[in-house]
């Protein structure tokens, strides 16, 4: 199902859009990885193969989106998973942080899939994967923009599905992924993480990769939301 496809990947420099785009090119696909940093993305895609290009975007400017993407012809799949790190409260509310989240992870990627469309086969074949957070359904201290715009998400891909079918469009939901960059360093939470899954192990960055395979090309699925997280228990 992935040889010769031509899969976009929005946030695909590191963590788990990396290691999608990897698994993809070598599985035959054609992949567009975008970042915020444009010359990183193209050593990025260079580092992934001959299959992978690299372009700057910034989902946290909406306007600049359409000319990002403007070379992109086909798109047989579509992944978002971009996104900013936000630490907020209602008590200590940073209301410009808060606005840039919201928009990095609404309205950019609402934009990003308005500018792509109608590149996008109508067709079950078709398949769009929006990445959200199990802060959506498990918030934790400081997580109040991060959980909010991830119950978003659960509306906007509600809402897709109904009105770009029969493209597919789902939601993926990950966990606490260890082996992703930004836990490098953080054995300690890492180990209290662990000890809250039934297995004693936490979701690693290939099995969001293995899931979002599925949500992209399982032609029965859409509107789904699928956590990937080893069933970790609430604290």
């Amino acid at each position: 199902m992935t040889s010769d496809r031509n899969v976009v990947i929005i946030g695909g420099t590191s963590g788990i859009g990396l290691a999608l785009a990897q698994r993809l090119v070598a599985e035959g696909s054609h992949v567009v990885i975008t970042g915020r940093d444009r010359e990183r993305a193209q050593q990025v895609a260079e580092g992934i193969g001959e299959n992978a290009v690299g372009i700057g975007l910034d989902l946290a400017k909406p306007d600049s989106i359409a000319e990002s993407l403007a070379f992109v012809e086909r798109v047989d799949g579509l992944v978002l998973s971009g996104v900013e790190r936000d630490n907020n409260t209602a008590r200590e509310f940073d209301k410009d942080r808060a606005s840039r989240l919201a928009t990095i992870k609404l309205i950019g990627y609402l934009e990003t899939i308005h500018v792509l469309a109608d590149r996008i086969p109508a067709t079950v074949d078709s398949g769009i994967v929006i990445m959200g957070g199990i802060a959506r359904y498990r918030p934790y201290p400081g997580s109040l923009t991060v959980s909010t715009v991830n119950g978003g998400v659960e509306g906007m891909v509600t809402a897709l599905a109904l009105e770009l079918a029969p493209i597919r469009v789902n939601a993926l939901h990950p966990g606490i992924i260890g082996d992703t960059p930004f836990w490098a360093g953080k054995e300690p939470a890492l180990a209290q993480y662990r000890s809250r899954t039934p297995g004693g192990e936490l979701a690693t960055a290939q099995d969001v990769v293995d899931a979002t395979l599925f949500l992209l090309h399982n032609r029965g699925v859409s509107a789904a939301f699928l956590h990937v997280d080893r069933a970790t228990l609430a604290s």
